[in-house]
Parts: C-alpha cells; sequence; structure tokens
C-alpha cells in the first residue's frame, strides 16, 4: 500500500508544476490547494529537496518549485524516494533474494511478475501525464 506521504509527494508535484510562474511557491498556497497540514507537507518537501526532485527558498518571495520539466519525473521514482522498493513480499525487496527456499519457492514467480507489472506501470507514468493541460 503506497502511504500519503508517496500520494502527497506526487500531489506537491503536480501543484508545483500546474501553477508554475517561474518562481518560487510558498508551500502555505500548497497546502491550501491540496488541503494537506503544512507541517506534514514540511516533511514531504524536505525528501524532496533532498532528492533533488524540488528547489527551495527562504524569505519574501520563498518557496518551492520544480527543477527540471514535468515529462522528466518518473512517478516511480517519486514513490520509492517516499516509500522505498516497490516490493509485494519481503524476500524480493533486497538487491539478492537470498531466500533459503528460492529454488523450490512455488510462488516466487508469481510475485516476480506481480513487482514486475508494478514496476512497469509506475516506471511508465511521468508527472507531465498528471498535470491539466493548459
Amino acid at each position: 500500500m503506497i502511504s500519503t506521504k508517496g500520494r502527497y509527494a506526487i500531489r506537491v508535484l503536480i501543484d508545483l508544476a500546474e501553477n508554475d510562474n517561474g518562481g518560487y511557491i510558498p508551500l502555505k498556497d500548497i497546502a491550501a490547494r491540496q488541503e494537506i497540514s503544512k507541517k506534514y507537507l514540511e516533511i514531504i518537501v524536505k525528501d524532496l529537496v533532498e532528492a533533488g526532485f524540488i528547489v527551495g527558498a527562504s524569505g519574501k518571495g520563498g518557496g518551492y518549485k520544480l527543477c527540471r520539466k514535468p515529462k522528466d519525473y518518473i512517478i516511480g521514482e517519486v514513490i520509492e524516494l517516499m516509500e522505498g522498493p516497490l516490493c509485494s513480499v519481503a524476500c524480493l525487496a533486497g538487491e539478492e533474494n537470498d531466500c533459503p527456499r528460492k529454488g523450490s519457492c512455488r510462488t516466487l514467480p508469481m510475485w516476480e511478475e506481480y513487482d514486475k507489472m508494478v514496476h512497469d506501470f509506475f516506471y511508465g507514468k511521468k508527472l507531465s501525464d498528471l498535470i491539466k493541460k493548459k
């Protein structure tokens, strides 16, 4: 399940894209439009800034803005930043599947196929697919 943190991060990026006027957008404006607590958004934007998805400026005229064009944001990357790996079962969460039952597990191929579908779905979506066309 994708938490509010992951969902709200996408909403922040959509809001920044749809309200882009070349300047910084105050967090209080994003919070009001999205009906999300400003305090909670502070946690989310901090992660987005650290990952290089958005830039922020403080003081008068400060706020946040996108670092790149909406077509250059992959939704799967945003979700994994906020949520961690898109894995349905613990044995697929690491770099290597070191489960002792790997060779005999009859369900592993099903989980691998499911995870590939989820991965391909979210990595096939871009921020530009989600914003209102002006």
